[in-house]
């Protein structure tokens, strides 16, 4: 069990702490198959379908932010947690703790938003709950999105399906949203317009998935960033990952604040960018596929899956030097999604 007594902020960062919670507190006590598998959404079979079921809690801060809202972020959040599944996203519920007081205006703007986002998405929105609390006991409107999806027959993706020789394939720059929300939480500025990444990435699923193409492990990586998310793959999958760092495409300005700041953006939330690990015969139509879709135009390749060092990630760096990439420790930047 946890040595902490109390529940700290590191608890919310996706990091090893998070997973100190799940895995010695929640997993227990919900002990069972589906879970244990600490994908990104339940995959279980019904009634002769496989299914994907996500659901997740959104607390940003601010509310508003240059490229999005913490509307739009909820649906595309659990649109893109389904999707990762290799699932097709379908219905979604929204679930809303409002606080009093907060402007109508704001409420109203926020809806709008997630109809727009669903109808790009393709998903319906098709039951929800609406709690206010009294001033205080809130920070203006926290938003819950839970949605289901259908997955084809022939797809297996998981977090445990990565496989020596992998090729590594990240959808573009990374670290945008989570600079956008820090720099607009501080009051700075860039000298160049960075928005934040979040975007439904469902269809670009659907095109990588075609015609049979061998996707093994997908991950969206938000909180936590992507240093975190290849270290949830390495782990469940029992394997070794390398990445390369001048691979790596982060915006300038973003690398500059980041460097201004002392953050590394490979711990900086993603919103709109998703991983993929596919088999080498199959990593060129992959990244055409997703190079033909609007959110994959600048995808890469990063690295590829190893037999040895299991368990761990590695990266080479600019100078020829090889460190390792662990698991976030402690919060970086709190309500980032």
């Amino acid at each position: 069990m946890m040595k902490i007594d109390k529940i700290v902020l590191d608890h919310g960062s996706g990091g090893k702490i998070s997973h100190r919670l799940t895995a010695d507190l929640m997993l227990p006590i919900f002990d069972n198959a589906i879970l244990a598998q600490l994908n990104d959404g339940a995959i279980f079979d019904l009634a002769g379908m496989r299914l994907a079921f996500s659901t997740d809690s959104y607390t940003v801060d601010p509310i508003f932010f240059p490229g999005g809202n913490i509307g739009d972020l909820a649906i595309n959040g659990t649109v893109n947690d389904i999707a990762m599944c290799g699932a097709t996203p379908l219905y979604l519920s929204v679930g809303l703790i409002i606080e009093e007081g907060l402007p109508m205006s704001d409420l109203e703007s926020i809806l709008i938003e997630m109809g727009k986002a669903a109808k790009t998405a393709g998903v319906t929105v098709v039951t929800g709950d609406t709690k206010v609390v009294p001033r205080g006991a809130a920070d203006r409107i926290f938003i819950n999105t839970s949605g289901i999806g259908l997955i084809p027959e022939d797809v297996q993706i998981a977090g445990n399906q990565a496989r020596p020789g992998d090729k590594i394939i990240i959808s573009g720059s990374i670290a945008d949203h989570g600079i956008v929300v820090l720099t607009q939480r501080e009051g700075l500025t860039f000298d160049s317009a960075v928005v934040s990444d979040t975007a439904p990435l469902n269809h670009m699923v659907g095109r990588m998935l075609a015609g049979g193409k061998k996707v093994h492990v997908l991950r969206d990586p938000t909180r936590g960033g992507v240093g975190t998310a290849l270290n949830e793959i390495a782990l469940q999958s029992g394997v070794g990952l390398k990445i390369f760092e001048e691979k790596i495409p982060v915006k300038g300005p973003v690398a500059g604040m980041c460097e201004l700041l002392g953050y590394d953006p490979l711990y900086l939330a993603n919103e709109g960018k998703l991983l993929a690990f596919v088999s080498p015969e199959d990593a060129e139509a992959v990244l055409a596929a997703m190079r033909a879709d609007k959110y994959g135009k600048e995808a890469v390749v990063i690295g590829e899956v190893v037999s040895d060092h299991a368990g761990q990630v590695f990266m080479q760096t600019r100078i020829g030097g090889t460190r390792i990439v662990d698991m976030l420790t402690g919060e970086q930047l709190p309500r980032i999604c």
